[in-house]
């Protein structure tokens, strides 16, 4: 069972994505990347672009995220998600879209959001990490001081620049990797 680690929904119980499609976070992983991008937020938007149960959105949220958007192209994803949201109390901070990420990363470009945090959880044998962290850089997707946090396999190696954004953290989970991103002055401070 997931459940949310730490701010206002804290010890929450979160539903998984019936069937095999997602992978969920592990509580550990998830506590490791609010460790290195936190652990608490005053305000901004989130993205959680392959949202699955929604976990990693929802701790944003509760750790002090004002707004977040969720993504994902399965249905059953996107019905999760919504539960949880509900489960949470969260229903005026979220915006739910089933939606692939390409598509989703698009629709935001026109309604020109910027986020503080971006959360890329893609399943580990279709990923386009490098593509989509391209794209955000070049349309700005991410505020100055904010963070694009992409879970990976362990073995894949994402490049340490991907345009303007550089890669300032990479930690190893088991199977799991988390790369963070962020722009330079960002990046020198931490």
């Amino acid at each position: 069972m997931m459940r949310v680690i730490s701010g206002k929904c804290k010890g929450r119980l979160l539903q998984a994505v019936p069937g095999m499609s997602t992978r969920p976070t592990t509580d550990k992983v998830k506590e490791a990347i609010f460790n290195m991008i936190g652990p608490y937020f005053s305000g901004g938007i989130g993205l959680d672009l392959f949202g699955g149960s929604g976990g990693l959105g929802i701790e944003a949220l509760s750790r002090g995220v004002d707004r977040m958007i969720f993504v994902d192209h399965d249905i059953k994803a996107v019905q999760t998600i919504r539960k949880n949201i509900e489960a949470c109390g969260l229903t005026e901070q979220a915006e739910i879209y089933r939606n692939d990420a390409e598509r989703a990363l698009k629709a935001i470009v026109k309604r020109q959001l910027r986020f503080h945090v971006i959360f890329l959880d893609p399943p580990y044998k279709k990923q386009k990490l490098q593509a989509l962290i391209s794209f955000i850089d070049e349309h700005a997707l991410v505020e100055t001081d904010g963070f694009v946090i992409a879970e990976h396999a362990h073995d894949i190696e994402l490049p340490d620049q991907i345009g303007e954004l550089l890669r300032i953290k990479r930690e190893t989970y088991g199977i799991t990797a988390v790369s963070v991103y962020a722009y330079a002055e960002k990046g020198e401070s931490i």
